[in-house]
């Protein structure tokens, strides 16, 4: 007989039906001593107990700012504690957590922030080249010159708080440390009430994800999404009680917040941030001091890792595994992290932010050529199918599309029912555009993915936001973005371009027209001006022959220097 495409995982384990806060609770009963988080740049470490009160102060503040259960809360800053701080505070009061890219521009905040209608942002004040309060007040000219907490922004209508973290005050804001302060015992009482009513099937985070359509999306996920999945991934990775988790993935992806965070909480073990964003030897140091067991990372991480050149001074005899995710992993890269940096138990994951994200995830047990040619077997309490162009679930050995069901998959896309139904059908399966093949034991081969979409050094990318943009310059007529191989990010966005007739532009004045409006891993490495696109004898553009001829031009380029 023969088999189909179709798992299903193991339910011996009932699934987690309460809410973060009440994980929390639990921890800091049970561990309250233990630490719960490092953040290596700034020095700060706190327990269970710890972590539980400063979220309870930081949401009892929120709440004697105006903010109630329900509201939502964006965060837009890259990792550091108040981050954490914020997550935890926001699912005690029963608000939902807006995860804010810290690349995001002008545009793309403003479109994020009324999209989903938030209350209140917390921002990074500046990193690296990114002043966040430039910014706002680039988009609301008037927010230097307005009470903070009680902000009436053009617009941003619904935004009343902006709160930044450091110590520096900026007119119209007020700084992170200062909102704690503000809670009354009145407004503790709330936050325990508000945590008593939330249920585990509320919405408690929402993340944007790039669509095909164009602007991102709002994937709404529940407490019930966020603690399974986590648990789950941490229970595969080998994350025990007690155990020191190195997280340099950011923590507005799911990678970070569910992946390391609550995995973390799930088996109260010590999440460690080495630096605010990813640096290689921040991230061996940090393993090396803290002692951890486990590191997190996408491929291009653990290769920076590997070649840093005081990589051998550093002792990492403590790791034993981890979770390497984002993009496919090289098969030397693999057999090096195991073998330099002792990470025998290293495990793949699969998944997508709809579905909270984890779906796939191999064992630690797993073969080197498992964990590098699949993205192992189908987690606890889900299931899988892949199907063809019809519907149909395919034969074992067949490639077609992977969908998921289960307690993993999102709520729905926020204000959005459309798109939502297009993504999820009526019997509950998230289709995920991906091409995937199941071999006989279960193991899941990812093929191909939906064709446009672009994974620059983990992030995805999808050219038709990035082509919606460029469209607004005035020189451009038409423009096509496709992905182009890249050994350092896995891929580099390409943009081609036809202008208006005689109309000028040059690259760098497009990759100007491109800073600080859109995030720098979306600005086109490659931009190439022409008269006309590829295209079929029925006027569709030809995509594949724009990136074959790209793929020829730079590997002569390559083989010319």
């Amino acid at each position: 007989m023969t088999m189909l495409s179709i798992v299903k995982g193991a339910t011996d384990r009932p699934l987690i039906e309460e809410t973060i806060g009440t994980l929390l609770d639990r921890a800091a009963e049970q561990a309250g001593e233990r630490e719960a988080l490092i953040v290596c740049d700034q020095g700060v470490r706190l327990s269970f107990a710890e972590l539980r009160d400063q979220a309870e102060a930081f949401a009892a503040g929120l709440f004697a700012l105006g903010v109630r259960p329900g509201d939502r809360v964006a965060i837009w800053s890259p990792n550091n504690a108040e981050w954490t701080i914020t997550q935890f505070a926001t699912a005690k009061a029963g608000l939902v957590l807006v995860n804010i890219n810290p690349a995001y521009r002008t545009s793309e905040l403003e479109h994020a922030l009324n999209k989903v209608g938030c209350a209140a942002l917390i921002t990074a004040q500046r990193f690296k080249s990114s002043d966040y309060v430039a910014m706002l007040q680039d988009i609301e000219p008037t927010l230097g010159s307005q009470a903070a907490g009680q902000l009436r922004l053009e617009r941003l209508p619904a935004l009343r708080t902006i709160i930044t973290i450091g110590e520096a005050r900026h007119p119209g804001c007020l700084p992170f440390a200062e909102v704690a302060k503000l809670g009354t015992a009145e407004h503790r009482h709330l936050v325990r009430q508000a945590q008593d009513a939330t249920h585990a099937s509320d919405p408690i985070n929402i993340q944007f994800t790039s669509g095909t359509t164009g602007l991102p999306k709002a994937a709404t996920l529940s407490h019930r999404n966020i603690t399974n999945n986590g648990f789950a991934v941490g229970s595969a990775a080998g994350i025990g009680a007690g155990d020191r988790v190195c997280i340099p993935v950011p923590l507005y992806h799911c990678f970070g917040m569910v992946m390391g965070n609550l995995a973390c909480l799930a088996h109260q073990a010590t999440m460690v941030y080495p630096s605010a964003a990813f640096d290689a030897g921040a991230v061996l140091s940090a393993v090396e001091n803290e002692r951890c067991g486990f590191l997190y990372g996408v491929p291009t991480m653990f290769i920076a890792a590997l070649s840093h050149p005081e990589f051998a001074r550093f002792d990492l005899s403590t790791l034993r595994g981890g979770i390497m995710a984002g993009s496919p992993c090289p098969v030397e890269i693999m057999r090096e992290t195991i073998e330099r940096m002792h990470m025998a138990g290293i495990t793949i994951a699969y998944g997508m932010t709809e579905t909270s994200p984890v779906s796939f995830q191999s064992d630690m047990g797993d073969t080197i050529e498992r964990r590098v040619t699949t993205v192992g077997r189908i987690q606890p309490h889900l299931e899988s199918k892949i199907i063809d162009e019809a519907g149909e679930i395919v034969p074992r050995g067949q490639p077609g599309e992977l969908c998921t069901r289960g307690y993993s998959v999102m709520i729905g896309y926020w204000g959005d029912p459309e798109q939502t139904a297009a993504a999820i059908d009526s019997e509950g399966w998230m289709h995920s555009g991906d091409l995937a093949v199941l071999d006989d034991e279960g193991y899941c081969k990812i093929v191909g993915r939906s064709k446009d979409m672009i994974i620059r050094g983990g992030e995805n990318v999808y050219p038709r936001e990035i082509e919606e943009f460029l469209h607004t310059h005035p020189a451009v007529q038409d423009v096509q973005v496709i992905g182009v191989p890249d050994d350092r990010y896995g891929e580099e966005v390409c943009a081609w371009i036809r202008c208006h007739e005689g109309a000028a532009l040059s690259e760098e004045e497009l990759r100007i027209f491109c800073r600080g409006r859109i995030a720098h891993y979306k600005v086109p490495r490659y931009i190439r001006f022409v008269r006309d696109f590829p295209m079929t004898v029925t006027g569709k553009i030809q995509k594949f022959a724009m990136r074959d001829a790209m793929v020829e031009e730079l590997s002569l380029a390559a083989d010319g220097e």
